[in-house]
Formats: C-alpha cells, structure tokens, sequence
C-alpha cells in the first residue's frame, strides 16, 4: 500500500501532466483525444485526493500516539502507584520504560521526548544560531565534514588528461552527554487540579533548567567528559596589540572579518540569500559595552541598532553590516580572553537525543512540605563542524 508521502507525489505528477497538457494546446481547439487525457489526469487526482483523506497521515497516527503517551505521563506525574487503578497502572507501563523503578524513573517515549526536544530548540544563546538536529539514542557518532576552501579545479590543454584531487574528509565527534535539571518540587495541590496542564509545566521547568546548563558547554566546552565549545573549537582570527587588554579597536574588526576566507560569506542563490546562514557575530553584553563605543576612521560610532524590516530574531543590532547575537557566557574582556566569534555560526552543531528520563520523588523530605519533587535526565552534544567558518578575537596578554 503507497505511503501518504507517495500518493501525495503521484497527485502532484498528474496536476502537472494536466497543467502541461493545458498550456501546451494554448489557444488551439482540444480535440478528443486532447480531452480525454486531461479528464484522465483530473479523474486520477481525485481518486488519490479521496485515498489520502482515508489514509492515516503520519502526522495524525504521531498526534494519536503523542495523546496516549501524554496521557501516561501525566498519570505517573499526578499519582504515585499506590493510587493508581488498574487501568492506570496498565496506562503507564504500556507507554514509559521503567529504569531506576526503586526512584520512579521512567525513559519517556519518544514522541513526548520530542516535546521537550521541541522546547529547548532555539533556547539559549548557542541554540539561537545552531544547527540542531535529533537522534533517537545518546550513542556516540561523529560527522564527517569536508573543508573544499582549499580545493582547486585545474585549467587542461586540449587532448591532455585532467588530474585527481581526492576531497579532504574529516570527522568531528558529535557524541551526548548527561545534563540533569537537579530535583524541582511542585506542590500536591497543582498535581490534584486536572485543569493544569501538569505534563506541561513539568517539560517547562525541565526546558529552563536544562536549557540553562547546556549553553556555557556549547559556547566553551572543553571536549572532555563534555560537548565542544564554539570557543575552544575556532581558530584565533586576530589578536589585539599590546595593551588591549580590555579593549579592541575598529581595525581589529575590520581585521577579523577578513581573516575569514571569503567562501564562507556565502553567494546569492536562484531562491536569493538566506540572511540567517550569513556571518554573524557573537559576544557578551560586557563586550557590547566596549564594541559601542569603537568609532571608525571619521569618529562614526561603528555599531548601528538594527530596526529595519526583516530584522533577525535573536539579534540586537548591525556591526559592519553583520548581525549582532549576544551570548553572556561568552568571555568578558580581560588579558588574553577570547571574546568576540565572527563567521557562519550556524557551523556549530547541537544533537539532541530523544532518551530522556523522568523521575518522581514523593519521600518524607518533600511530603512534610506537602510536595512531590520532580528530575528530568536528557542527553545533548555540539561541536563546531566547519573549523574554518568561525574565527575569535584575542584579547593581549599585557
């Protein structure tokens, strides 16, 4: 039986066999034959239109799944299991994985693992430029990358033979670790009003918390028994002269956009540029401070607020005609520090995996305040994949 994905590309083949057929006539007389096979085509994509209505999409069989797996949750979050009915009992064990069942851990399924997922996309600093993609487990991997700045095509003589230039071929790790949003309690009154979506607030609180510890491993992770930071991943682009020990000048900006190599501005394509997968830069609200009041050549200040239309979410304003992304757990200016990131930021990967474990804690330690405390587990990794796309500022040694 075709999947919806299949019947849908067969709906579209025959529009454009009937769309092709109508502009190819023009103005001229159909002739029989000429209508036959347009009502043909027609006839065909209803048939498919009317099979699609009655198959189940993936979306709504996901909804359907995503309802019963919630509702699940929700039970093992609202009731400890001496409450629970039988049917209830039964609800959860069909829907979450016991792990650590003398604390009440569960593995969520994958479905409501999305949802958290969902919500820490785009929370954080590093998640606001990153490329984030999902795995289904934590194991390790690593993605293979490719720098093709230094690949050149050659110029052959008639009648004389081309030369190989085999692609350069790395890998980067891209492996998760462990992040915990540590216990947070609520109280047994919101566990009892079923009008409170409590499955929500759980996978909120989780979000902030885990969302929170994620972004400095992201920005300056060591690699070690943690994700790879962007920092500690890029190359120093440009280095201030003695004495800029806190500060940077026009020059050393001007400097480090062009320590980038110029394939990685991009270039306009048919569908126009994608502003978002441009260079960009990236520091602390401390180094907004100094960068604001840098002025160029003629005492023009160099930083621009950005308020035109079509402004880039997450951005607070223009330097050098490139979109400014603040992120405090970027260094604050001091000898030596690396603070400033200019490139495609995007280069940066986030993976997260979908193994995520809920615990439910209801001991005397929390009962006597009349609350149920509550532990979330989920894994996560980044790395920079392109070496070469992002390049920081150094501050001087003295």
């Amino acid at each position: 039986m075709p999947t919806p994905r299949q019947i849908e590309a067969n709906i579209q083949e025959h529009s454009r066999a009937a769309r092709h057929l109508m502009a190819e006539k023009g103005a001229r007389t159909w002739s029989a034959t000429d209508q036959s096979k347009f009502d043909g085509h027609m006839e065909e994509v209803e048939r498919l239109e009317s099979t699609l209505a009655a198959t189940p999409s993936a979306s709504r069989r996901d909804h359907a799944l995503r309802s019963q797996y919630r509702e699940g949750l929700e039970i093992f979050l609202r009731k400890n299991p001496r409450q629970m009915t039988d049917s209830e009992r039964a609800k959860v064990k069909n829907v979450m994985s016991t792990t650590t069942g003398s604390q009440g851990g569960f593995t969520v399924p994958a479905l409501v693992a999305q949802d958290l997922v969902s919500l820490l996309k785009g929370y954080g600093f590093m998640r606001r430029v990153a490329t984030e993609f999902t795995t289904e487990s934590g194991a390790d991997m690593g993605m293979p990358t490719s720098d093709g700045t230094a690949e050149v095509g050659e110029l052959v003589q008639q009648n004389s033979s081309a030369t190989a230039l085999d692609p350069n071929f790395n890998t980067r790790a891209m492996n998760t670790y462990k992040f915990s949003s540590k216990v947070f309690t609520l109280p047994i009154e919101l566990l009892m009003d079923s009008q409170v979506d409590i499955v929500g607030d759980v996978l909120q609180c989780a979000r902030d918390r885990i969302g929170r510890v994620q972004n400095p491993f992201f920005t300056t992770g060591t690699g070690s028994g943690q994700p790879t930071g962007l920092v500690p991943a890029a190359a120093v682009g440009k280095t201030g002269i003695t004495g800029q020990t806190l500060t940077i000048i026009y020059d050393d900006l001007v400097d480090l956009v062009d320590s980038l190599d110029d394939a990685h501005f991009g270039m306009p394509t048919a569908g126009g540029a994608t502003p978002d997968r441009l260079p960009g830069w990236m520091f602390s609200q401390s180094m907004r401070k100094v960068i604001r009041k840098v002025k160029d050549t003629s005492g023009r200040p160099i930083w621009a607020p950005s308020y035109s239309d079509g402004k880039l979410p997450g951005t607070t304003g223009q330097l050098l005609d490139y979109p400014v992304y603040i992120n405090n757990d970027m260094a604050a200016p001091a000898a030596n520090a690396k603070t400033v990131a200019f490139g495609n930021l995007h280069s940066y990967a986030i993976r997260d995996a979908l193994d995520v474990t809920m615990s439910r804690f209801e001991d005397s330690a929390y009962m006597t305040k009349g609350q149920v405390g509550f532990l979330a587990w989920a894994r996560a990794g980044g790395n920079l994949l392109d070496l070469g796309a992002v390049k920081l500022y150094q501050h001087s040694a003295t």
